[in-house]
């Protein structure tokens, strides 16, 4: 069996991981197990990482998660989700889009400084890693809130809980498809990005027969389910390029 852990729902639907796995599981003739973990965007030094002793095989992650996991020699690269959106241009990119309320003053990043900002948790690119870089440091706020995801982030901007918040993109871009107060609620004042999306990983100690059946499924996945994927935010899988990662 293969044991798939997602770090990316509920921001990411949960639906879009079963669909994965259900795939794969019909495609490749390998059953089949999907976890969740809500907790953290991927694991980082001193995070669990069920990689190591072989309780997950295929994982969903945030970029620095691959990072870490990789200088480990622990996991692979398969084949990245292509996105809907036209931002991305066919390509495994995705954006942080900065949220505001829309009765706020706020026209640009600068302009919230001292206010308080949520983040979905400390492992993400989009929401944690992507402000860093652009303040250099936690100093830029008066306050921080950690929520735990970005739909929670969304929520406490939508209510004035929070001044701001970065997003992943492809979230957001759901939210407001089926979520009419955060498309009526929120602005995005600035968009982050290209950066690479986050990536699906295999463990490097799958058998490499079973690890290619699952590079052809999902290659060849837009062709079986290309209307359920569109539904859900992601075009098809492309072809990968680890160096996006580790430059």
């Amino acid at each position: 069996m293969l044991r798939i852990i997602t770090y990316l729902a509920p921001s990411i639907p949960e639906e879009l991981f079963a669909l994965v796995g259900r795939h794969i599981e019909e495609t490749s003739g390998v059953p089949t197990a999907v976890d969740f973990e809500t907790r953290i965007s991927g694991p980082l030094d001193g995070d669990d990482d069920p990689f190591a002793d072989g309780r997950a095989d295929i994982g969903f992650v945030c970029a620095p998660s691959f990072r870490w996991l990789r200088a480990r020699s622990a996991v692979e690269l398969l084949p990245l989700p292509v996105p809907v959106d036209a931002r991305s241009a066919g390509r495994p990119v995705y954006f942080a889009d900065v949220v505001v309320p829309t009765s706020s003053p706020a026209r640009a990043f600068d302009d919230l400084r001292g206010g308080t900002w949520s983040y979905n948790d400390r492992n993400s690119k989009s929401g944690w890693f992507s402000m860093l870089e652009r303040t250099g440091g936690e100093s830029f706020f008066g306050r921080l809130v950690h929520a735990g995801s970005h739909l929670r982030s969304l929520e406490l901007v939508l209510s004035g809980a929070a001044d701001a918040a970065a997003i992943d993109s492809n979230t957001l871009r759901l939210q407001m498809q089926r979520n009419p107060p955060v498309h009526d609620g929120l602005r995005v004042i600035e968009s982050w990005g290209p950066f690479p999306i986050q990536p699906v990983i295999i463990r490097s100690a799958v058998e490499a027969g079973i690890k290619e059946r699952v590079r052809q499924a999902l290659l060849a996945m837009h062709e079986h389910r290309g209307g359920e994927l569109a539904a859900l935010g992601v075009a098809r899988f492309t072809g990968c390029d680890e160096s996006a990662y580790l430059g």
